[in-house]
């Protein structure tokens, strides 16, 4: 039988297709009201006009957000684990538990409004990483939005750092003498660095012997290389950013500090290193690198957080670099490399020695810090964990924004200000992926 057409012409028959309205979208630097168009058949974001005046389709649904915030879906490029799950340990060397573990730091941290996110492994050794990256590479080829948040592939945090920059990587493991992707290859494992590789993301020390030859060979793999856990000097780094370093891991920690005739890694910010020889012939005459920021009020002081933005405010990536115990009741815990971990609020401390151990944050709350520390735009503090992280990886006009044929994968923000406080906080109040919404606030997730 033929669709039913109502008396205004549009198609009544099922379409798959949602409109958002009354809603404040983030385009550029600006909120913009205006109406969004989604499928959850294809997943994608599609073009209303062309839709409502050229197929003469009407929406299945059409959810009014009241004047609230639609943005795209957040990116947190280094999770190291919640939820009382780490990346970087398989139970009793069971990797059935492994995934359903996996599977359940998915299902939880959409809540947060990260759709996507690179699980990030920590210096291991090697058999740990052969085990455990097959269950990390992106998981988007399944487009099931009852998964929860997809992977976009792997960080390998490690294990080729400066030993006296370690932080709490377990300074046994490390690897400071890469004799190129042959050494790469032996630790992460041959099928794992081969393309199609489960692997986004490598952090490593530009400064140790062999370090270069092994930056171009990722990059020339697909992989993206990110310097950190370094005592590398300035001319170190542009030397590895012109090798193809595209990234600065989390920025002033665990690297030198600033210094007035050697700016460091920080240096980068204020320069534009010379073009990989590998990059195709285009009028870019350099690069700057990206860089990760952690907002939680702990790792760095609000004004150095502002510093860095304003030296290079499209290069910011806000992360959260959080661990298993985010999500988790404060206590002390053990950690993989035989360590405890003290958790107080957003704080985690090693036991024994009183260092930063990465961070239990939310990547929203990191948003709210950054908006009201550095004086930023609300779109300008959410493009640091969407459109931002989505170039760094080379994901624009997929992940990151709202242009059509992107993936619909979206969060529905409500503005409030902090009682007593001049403050704004961002609550997210619904999350969407590829087209289905997946979690309400007073309501349930998928």
């Amino acid at each position: 039988m033929p669709s039913a057409v109502p008396s205004n012409g549009l198609k009544a028959h099922a379409t798959g297709v949602t409109k958002f309205t009354n809603s404040l979208l983030v385009r550029g630097n600006e909120l913009v009201n205006g109406d969004l168009w989604i499928s959850s058949t294809s997943g994608k974001i599609l073009n209303g006009q062309e839709l409502l005046y050229g197929h003469r389709t009407a929406p299945d649904h059409i959810v009014d957000l009241g004047g609230r915030i639609l943005s795209p879906g957040f990116i947190d490029v280094q999770l190291n684990g919640a939820y009382g799950f780490d990346f970087s340990v398989i139970p009793e060397d069971d990797t059935v538990g492994y995934s359903k573990g996996v599977r359940r730091v998915n299902k939880s941290l959409i809540a947060t409004g990260v759709t996507s996110y690179l699980p990030t492994l920590t210096s291991q050794k090697p058999e740990i990483y052969q085990k455990t990256l097959p269950f990390l590479g992106p998981s988007g080829s399944l487009r099931d939005p009852s998964y929860g948040s997809e992977s976009l592939g792997a960080h390998c945090e490690g294990p080729f750092l400066s030993p006296s920059k370690n932080g709490i990587h377990n300074a046994s493991v490390l690897l400071t003498s890469p004799n190129g992707i042959s050494d790469v290859a032996a630790c992460y494992g041959t099928s794992n660095v081969d393309s199609p590789s489960p692997i986004k993301l490598v952090t490593l020390a530009p400064e140790l012997p062999g370090a270069l030859s092994v930056i171009t060979s990722l990059t020339k793999r697909n992989i993206l290389v990110s310097i950190g856990h370094s005592e590398a000097t300035y001319e170190e780094g542009l030397s590895s950013m012109s090798a193809g370093a595209s990234m600065i891991t989390h920025l002033f920690n665990a690297m030198a500090p600033l210094h007035h005739r050697n700016p460091g890694l920080f240096g980068l910010l204020g320069t534009t290193a010379p073009l990989p020889a590998t990059s195709p012939p285009c009028s870019q005459s350099g690069i700057k690198p990206y860089f990760g920021i952690i907002a939680d009020g702990i790792h760095l002081h609000p004004t150095s957080i502002k510093i860095a933005w304003n030296a290079h405010p499209s290069g910011l990536i806000l992360v959260t670099d959080a661990m298993r115990l985010a999500g988790m009741p404060d206590g002390t815990y053990d950690w993989t490399n035989g360590s405890r971990i003290v958790k107080k609020g957003a704080l985690l401390t090693l036991e024994e020695n009183g260092k930063i151990a990465g961070s239990s944050i939310e990547l929203v709350e990191c948003v709210n810090n950054f908006l009201n520390w550095t004086g930023a735009s609300v779109p300008e503090a959410l493009r640091a964990v969407t459109e931002t992280p989505a170039r760094m990886l080379g994901m624009q006009g997929v992940k990151g924004c709202m242009e059509e044929g992107a993936d619909a994968d979206l969060v529905v923000l409500d503005m409030k200000q902090v009682e007593g406080t001049r403050e704004k906080k961002l609550v997210v109040e619904q999350v969407w992926k590829f087209g289905n919404k997946v979690f309400e606030r007073n309501g349930s997730t998928a």
